[in-house]
């Protein structure tokens, strides 16, 4: 019941709306985590590769700090960014259920989203498959 968003944390962070009929409206696309960590580190010169984690304040005092708080609180805005224009759009009754192999870490991060479901995606495949069968 309701409309919702799917935020899903894989190679990219997608973000899907659904309807309150369950009719899939479109979405965004953006970049995933990971390839922005990769990022930072082939393209900018001498930052390390860092593993992503909570970093011990938002302000870092040396750059494995500072990369970790612009990767998890930049994403972390990211979603909540997302999150309100498709509420906007979509109605302030919209649920957020959160996917993929990030899903948790973030979710702990933020208040926005309501249900995380970390095999989301091969639980749709799964019943696609029996429907099939």
């Amino acid at each position: 019941g309701g409309p919702a968003c799917v935020v899903d944390f894989g190679t990219a962070t997608t973000f899907d709306a659904i309807s309150a009929n369950g009719d899939y409206l479109g979405g965004a696309i953006a970049p995933g985590i990971e390839i922005a960590a990769d990022a930072l580190f082939q393209r900018a010169a001498k930052l390390p590769r860092v593993e992503l984690a909570r970093p011990p304040a938002a302000i870092g005092s040396n750059t494995v700090h500072s990369i970790q708080s612009g990767l998890l609180y930049g994403y972390v805005g990211l979603v909540e960014g997302m999150v309100a224009r498709f509420r906007a759009e979509l109605g302030a009754d919209m649920k957020v259920i959160a996917t993929g192999g990030l899903a948790e870490v973030l979710a702990r991060e933020t208040a926005v989203i309501d249900i995380v479901a970390p095999w989301l995606t091969l639980d749709g495949l799964r019943i696609i498959w029996e429907l099939n069968q």
